[in-house]
Parts: C-alpha cells; structure tokens; sequence
C-alpha cells in the first residue's frame, strides 16, 4: 500500500481521525488510519511493510488500546514496531508501563508535537509533501 515509510493511526474518534490524518497528509506524510485495536491488527497483518510508527489511542470502543498492546507484543512480527499513546486519560501513562510503549502525547496533542514526534520516526517529511 505505501511505499515509504507511514504510520499508523489507532483512532476511534472519527473528527479527530480526519484531522490527524489531513495534518500529515498535508505535511508529506503516508498514513491509514483505523477505528480500533482489532482493526489495527488487521492492518498490520495485511500491510506489505509495517509501518514506522503507531499512534494510539487508549480508550476506544471495540478493542482498546490496552488490548491491542497485549496482542501486539504476542506477535513476534509485530512487537518492534514504535508505539506512541495518544490520550486524554491523564491517568493512562500510569497505567501503560513506560517499557511497553515508545512515548506519550496527551490529547488535545500540540501540531508542533504531533509533528516533531512524526519526524523523529519517519524522517522529515518529502520536499514535495
């Protein structure tokens, strides 16, 4: 599907789906964006290369972030890829050890954040992006 490096987003929010995703599209970047840990899963497995990073959110209908981190690390080919919380649960970097994840960003997430963060894992974004 991608033919670069991309990421991830793990989002059930449908507003701030889109805007996530219209942000880095319009900054250069590849990115899908799914609604829950099960359909992340699907689209990992399905994916030709993983992606560079995840970008997940914790409390979500379906198959939470929680519970996607349990099945990823089970997943010998999936455990390497970086994941970074995205949450407005002030309390969930309590509740997600610092070993299990990459990083934290508390939703409303700054751009400047947002995309400094992308870039420490994808590399800037293309000249023509």
């Amino acid at each position: 599907m991608f033919k670069d490096k991309w990421l991830l987003l793990v989002e059930d929010d449908k507003d701030i789906q889109d805007s996530l995703i219209e942000l880095l599209d319009m900054e250069g970047y590849s990115v899908q964006g799914v609604s829950d840990g099960a359909q992340a899963l699907e689209a990992l497995r399905a994916a030709e290369q993983p992606p560079a990073l995840i970008l997940l959110d914790l409390m979500m209908r379906g198959m939470s972030g929680p519970q996607f981190l349990e099945e990823q690390r089970k997943d010998a080919d999936l455990q390497r890829i970086p994941v970074v919380i995205m949450s407005a649960d002030g309390t969930g970097q309590s509740r997600i050890s610092e070993n299990d994840v990459d990083g934290f960003l508390r939703k409303p997430a700054d751009i400047v954040d947002i995309l400094s963060l992308v870039e420490r894992y994808l590399g800037p974004p293309p000249a023509n992006g």
